[in-house]
């Protein structure tokens, strides 16, 4: 009568130590076929040239346009290319993004 008042747990088997553990990417594939970065919000707040270098390290093909405030841009979208729009100090104002 003990055994019937004890829940029952499902046996948990164990990893093997042999198999390695990878960490869990969310939605996002493994290896060389990642999608690539198509925005940089961690860049709003530094200065243009700060900007620029940082998306060229990881980007090299894309041309960078600085775009100052209160001018206009055409609304065509390129593949390489990404556009700073920075305020009156010449800081990035907005996200920096593919097109």
């Amino acid at each position: 009568m003990a055994e019937e008042n004890k829940p029952t747990k499902p046996s948990q088997e164990q990893p093997d130590q042999s198999t390695p553990i990878l960490p869990r990417t969310y939605g996002q594939p493994l290896g060389k076929n990642m999608a690539s970065k198509t925005t940089w919000p961690e860049l709003v707040g530094l200065t243009a040239d700060e900007a620029e270098k940082k998306i060229k390290e990881e980007k090299p093909v894309v041309q960078v346009q600085v775009v100052p405030p209160n001018n206009f841009v055409t609304m065509d979208f390129r593949q390489n290319r990404v556009r700073l729009y920075v305020d009156s100090s010449g800081k990035v104002d907005r996200a920096p993004r593919i097109g």
